[in-house]
C-alpha cells in the first residue's frame, strides 16, 4: 500500500478527537490515502450509521 505523505502533512488528526472528527478524518482520509484500509471500530460506527464508504 502506497502512503500519500503529502496529504498526511496536511490533514493532521485533532488533538483528543471527538468521535465525528475521527469518523470525519479517516472518511477523507480513506478517499485521499491508501497506507491502510479503514478497518476496527471506527469501520464499525461508519457502518452502523450507514455511511457509505
Amino acid at each position: 500500500m502506497k502512503i500519500n505523505a503529502e496529504w498526511h502533512l496536511k490533514n493532521k488528526m485533532p488533538k483528543n478527537p471527538t468521535l465525528e472528527q475521527r469518523i470525519k478524518w479517516h472518511l477523507a482520509h480513506a478517499k485521499n490515502c491508501w497506507c491502510r484500509p479503514l478497518a476496527g471500530k471506527i469501520l464499525e460506527e461508519i457502518k452502523k450509521r450507514g455511511i457509505k464508504t
